[in-house]
């Protein structure tokens, strides 16, 4: 959802009253409107990204674990619910130490995760995202999944 506005003087130059046309795929459409204005008031709610922030800490420190047991370099970065996968011995702080990252592991990892049917990021590069659908039984369901995809 989104707003354009401005200056009396130029906005009467866009569209109905002036020549300036402006669209988009959804503008204007009611059902659009109401999913955002529903978006909005669901991580207005108190909190909301304070569990966003546990579960991803949940799932990183998962990760972490399960990597950990099975003796494969590994480390996580996480903020929020943003959060990065790096199999190395420690997380990149920026772009040249993404080189000490084993990307042939990452990708690997990645088809075997897509296989189980989860979804990452498809790069090493990429940060993922925990929604707030990501309950218990979904972190452990990915962590399952992890565990097999790193111990194979």
């Amino acid at each position: 959802m989104g707003a354009v506005g401005g200056r009396r003087d130029i906005m009467e130059h866009i569209a109905p009253q002036g020549p300036v046309y402006q669209a988009g795929t959804l503008s204007g459409n009611p059902l659009a409107m109401a999913a955002g204005s529903a978006m909005m008031d669901i991580i207005s709610e108190p909190g909301f990204y304070d569990h966003l922030s546990v579960q991803a800490k949940k799932l990183t420190d998962g990760l972490q674990r399960v990597a950990d047991n099975a003796g494969v370099p590994f480390a996580t970065r996480q903020q929020g619910g943003m959060f990065g996968l790096f199999f190395a011995a420690k997380a990149a702080d920026n772009f040249d130490q993404l080189d000490n990252c084993d990307l042939n592991h990452f990708k690997r990892f990645f088809h075997a995760m897509l296989k189980a049917g989860v979804y990452l990021a498809p790069s090493a590069y990429e940060a993922g995202f925990i929604s707030s659908q990501h309950d218990d039984a979904i972190i452990e369901k990915t962590l399952t999944a992890a565990e097999n995809a790193i111990t194979a």
